[in-house]
């Protein structure tokens, strides 16, 4: 028991703890039939990418929890609608994933397309490399 350290059953050299999530596609595992987790980057990755999807009341009991960045994308692009964008995504991940450290943001926004391509930088806490993560958000109606 004296030898049992946290870092052992992580993948990363460098880290003590072990991110884990469901996966949202509800894939069965194979031989325990359960449902498949994602787990460290990817668990990180695929909640940065929820939050920045969410919409203010959107999750029971949780109103507060949104970014509002569809709203966005009904208004007229101009230079401070990226601003804007960016101040919130940066918000919304400061105050509901502490396990990432932002570090930049990217907006392109696509009036053609009727679309804003976002790409989100960060490090993901006690592990060295560098993540990114890039989702589309397009209007639709």
């Amino acid at each position: 028991m004296a030898n049992y350290d946290a870092s052992s059953t992580n993948k990363s050299k460098r880290s003590v703890r072990s991110y884990v999530d469901l996966d949202l596609d509800f894939t069965r595992h194979p031989v325990t039939n359960d449902v498949v987790k994602i787990e460290d980057v990817e668990a990180v990755k695929r909640s940065v990418k929820n939050l920045v999807n969410t919409q203010f009341y959107e999750r029971p009991f949780h109103p507060e929890l949104g970014c509002g960045v569809r709203d966005m994308l009904f208004e007229n692009f101009t230079p401070m609608t990226g601003i804007f964008i960016r101040r919130k995504i940066e918000e919304v991940l400061t105050n509901f994933e502490p396990r990432a450290n932002v570090t930049s943001i990217g907006v392109n926004e696509q009036p053609d397309r009727n679309g804003i391509d976002i790409v989100v930088n960060f490090y993901v806490l006690n592990l060295p490399n560098p993540v990114s993560v890039t989702t589309t958000l397009q209007r639709i109606r």
